[in-house]
């Protein structure tokens, strides 16, 4: 696959072209091809996942005054999947994955979830290949952009940040969550997940991420607490 396109998409010209190609490697593909000379892109997605939530803490800490509670929640709408889902699909990088035939048909939510993590993994090999200094600038570039956006029309109030302010308020206790249960091969899992309040279980939730899951879990309690 010719990378050349997305380099200039993405404005970096990498050094190591397999580190590149390597983000683009969902799991479901070598499953298929076994043979294929790089591995998937999951331990990318890990490293890149941890140097967004950096960048991310960091521009806040030294651009924004506000509180705590505050920078936790704007920083939660910057790096969740459905932002990453959107900038990803922004940069095309869903035209230049190494998916499974099964996996290439699918456009539904779980496609949007692979998009979302395949954007931590390239973060990861931009890490790797340029350094945190390059991190930075693509992460400023391509997402914090995001945040006037964000912080203007309230965005950061999603149900897992308002449960938890809720909860906080009204009980003093800070919600936490648990999956009850698992299925499905690891490239395609499905979660239920539990919210608590300490050890009561207060409700349910379904999806094809845990991070979905949590959130599903969460609105099913503000309407059983009927706190929305």
């Amino acid at each position: 696959m010719e990378l050349s396109s997305l380099e200039k998409k993405i404005k970096i010209k990498f050094n190591n072209k397999d580190l590149l190609k390597q983000a683009l490697v969902h799991r479901s593909y070598l499953n298929e091809n076994p043979e294929f000379s790089l591995k998937d892109n999951e331990r990318l997605e890990y490293l890149g996942d941890a140097v967004l939530e950096m960048v991310v803490t960091e521009h806040l800490y030294e651009n924004y005054p506000n509180p705590e509670g505050d920078l936790t929640n704007w920083r939660a709408s910057l790096v969740n999947s459905k932002m990453l889902a959107k900038v990803a699909n922004h940069l095309k990088l869903d035209d230049n994955l190494f998916l499974s035939k099964g996996e290439s048909k699918d456009n539904g939510r779980a496609r949007q979830y692979i998009i979302a993590n395949a954007l931590e993994a390239l973060i990861g090999a931009i890490y790797l290949d340029k350094g945190y200094k390059e991190s930075y600038k693509f992460i400023k570039r391509e997402i914090i952009k995001e945040l006037p956006l964000i912080i203007e029309n309230k965005l950061y109030h999603d149900s897992k940040s308002l449960f938890q302010e809720k909860a906080q308020d009204k009980t003093g206790i800070t919600p936490s969550y648990e999956v009850i249960k698992e299925w499905g091969p690891d490239h395609s899992k499905n979660f239920i997940v539990g919210v608590y309040l300490e050890k009561e279980l207060i409700a349910k939730g379904q999806g094809i991420s845990k991070q979905g899951a949590q959130e599903k879990a969460a609105e099913a309690g503000l309407k059983k607490k009927k706190w929305s």
